[in-house]
């Protein structure tokens, strides 16, 4: 059976975390660099219907599409990658294709048959991999399947890939991602890691086309004709993948490793062009070629996992980039912030940025931490509840209302400057059901936030249920602090700044979620470019 659509599998073995995210961006980079419509898709074993009501601690940053899903964060990258947005189709859980098939079943949809894993949730999975090709028209679309194969939870995906190979035979290979680790006592790389996790592969019927090896040193040609031999692999399907400085380098070692060659040689696509990566390594130039630094404090309560402000982080790079700039980052835990000690914890630093999240654990820091920028003129960029803590002090210690607060903390506050949405108020369910996805906001002309955006109206991702509570808004803005964006449908304060200082500015709104290395994000871009202008 011949199809149009080309599929590529991304499994991983021997360990999670090995990079498939980054490795299958990388490739579906180099295939759109030669004039392939591609795009990735991620496949999470686990049983919750999304992201959303996983703590960042389980998952890393949840992230969110345009069209309001709630992900995975490798979408992500795939985003800042290909510069191509992805949507609710580009991230599918267990949960998702469990709910679906009890649904079908509630509705006798199978006729009164017994409903098993194969064939009606493996069904499931292949119709999800092939919704994309219907939505999009695309060329190829890599899969990548979440977890390590072996995994209780990934079988079935497994199985569905097995099955998927046979039904469109020539359309279809696997890429499986190893680790060949590097045993310092014995001062050599060991293959047999990467063997067993393809024998692993194999039981469940599965020949991988393509091993990526994850290694801190070179794979030398012994090596790689040695677990060539073992996997049933050409030796030229054995692709290095090393430890790179930066996770922007990936696309270009890939393309040494020839591994988008071998991939269409596979797939009997042609070549087309050579990829045209200009941007790309003139990107990675600026990067690796700052001609100034600066410090800024990113202040959050998940500061021990990095992943949980992947996107953030991110953006900071590309808008350093952006700049010729290197921004170093100080990590900040909003809850050994006191009042005590923020002089002594925010020393040093050029700006400061105030992390979203949610909750009470961590709040009394950041806004400790937004008092302390204010007041010594420090440039500031609040993102969500970190534009709601501005808030909450400013309405504190400018206007005098102590008892102001959000009510997602105190919902007896007698000041509640932060208030549940109106459409919230209703709500039970705790999945799915925020203020999710682009909506339009109206920037007002004279502002830092039209500065940036040089345009009077902007589209940005949410995720919250709490908003500025616009009853007290003309309060705010006779003490000075401004809504600078405001969203047309609905008059939500979207932005909020106080225009007599060097550059302070809060958004309800995520700018992390659309910056890409093609399009650094316009906020981060005029952030960074204040930090440096106000270090001066």
């Amino acid at each position: 059976m011949s199809n149009s659509t080309k599929y590529i599998f991304v499994t991983g073995g021997v360990a999670s975390s090995l990079g498939k995210g980054i490795i299958s961006a990388s490739l579906a980079k180099l295939l759109q660099a030669r004039g392939y419509s591609t795009t990735i898709q991620k496949l999470d074993p686990y049983i919750n219907i999304d992201p959303g009501t996983l703590n960042p601690y389980e998952h890393g940053e949840c992230y969110v599409t345009e069209d309001g899903a709630e992900t995975d964060l490798d979408l992500g990258h795939y985003e800042r990658f290909l510069n191509v947005r992805t949507s609710q189709a580009n991230n599918v859980t267990t949960g998702r294709i469990y709910q679906s098939v009890i649904n079908k079943e509630r509705k006798g949809d199978y006729l009164g048959k017994t409903v098993q894993v194969i064939p009606h949730i493996t069904d499931e999975i292949k119709e999800n991999i092939q919704q994309l090709s219907k939505e999009g028209n695309y060329d190829i679309i890599i899969t990548e399947i979440g977890g390590t194969v072996g995994d209780i939870e990934s079988l079935p995906y497994v199985e569905a890939i097995r099955q998927m190979r046979w039904e469109f035979e020539d359309d279809c290979i696997v890429i499986h991602l190893t680790l060949v680790p590097y045993l310092a006592a014995a001062g050599e790389l060991k293959t047999k890691p990467t063997q067993h996790a393809v024998k692993q592969l194999l039981e469940y019927g599965v020949q991988p086309d393509i091993l990526c090896c994850r290694t801190e040193h070179e794979l030398d040609l012994t090596l790689r004709k040695k677990i060539a031999k073992f996997c049933n692999v050409v030796p030229e399907a054995v692709i290095e993948s090393r430890d790179a400085a930066s996770i922007y380098d990936v696309p270009l070692l890939m393309q040494s490793e020839e591994l988008d060659e071998i991939v269409l040689k596979k797939l009997g696509l042609s070549r087309k062009s050579v990829p045209n990566l200009d941007s790309w390594k003139s990107f990675l130039h600026n990067l690796k070629n700052p001609t100034s630094e600066i410090t800024i404090g990113l202040v959050g309560k998940y500061v021990e996992l990095k992943d949980a402000y992947k996107s953030i982080s991110e953006a900071i790079i590309h808008g350093g980039t952006a700049n010729l700039c290197k921004v170093n980052v100080k990590w900040i835990h909003s809850e050994k912030i006191t009042k005590g000690n923020v002089d002594e914890q925010l020393s040093g630093l050029d700006g400061v940025l105030v992390a979203p999240g949610f909750g009470a654990r961590g709040i009394t820091g950041k806004i400790s931490a937004v008092r302390y920028v204010r007041e010594n003129n420090i440039p500031f960029l609040g993102i969500c509840l970190g534009m709601q803590c501005a808030v909450i002090e400013f309405a504190r210690h400018v206007i005098g209302w102590d008892d102001a607060h959000t009510v997602e903390i105190s919902p007896e506050s007698k000041r509640p400057v932060i208030s549940l949405m109106e459409e919230q108020k209703n709500i039970s369910d705790m999945g799915g059901t925020m203020r999710l996805g682009a909506y339009k906001c109206d920037l007002k002309s004279d502002s830092k936030i039209y500065d940036a955006y040089n345009r009077e109206i902007i589209h940005e991702r949410h995720r919250h249920r709490f908003e500025f509570n616009s009853e007290y808004l003309k309060d705010f803005e006779k003490h000075g602090m401004i809504a600078t964006g405001i969203n047309p449908e609905t008059s939500l304060v979207e932005v909020v700044e106080i225009p007599d200082h060097p550059w302070f500015v809060g958004v309800q709104f995520h700018p992390e979620y659309k910056s890409t290395v093609d399009e650094p994000h316009p906020l981060f871009t005029a952030f960074i470019k204040a930090v440096m202008d106000n270090k001066k």
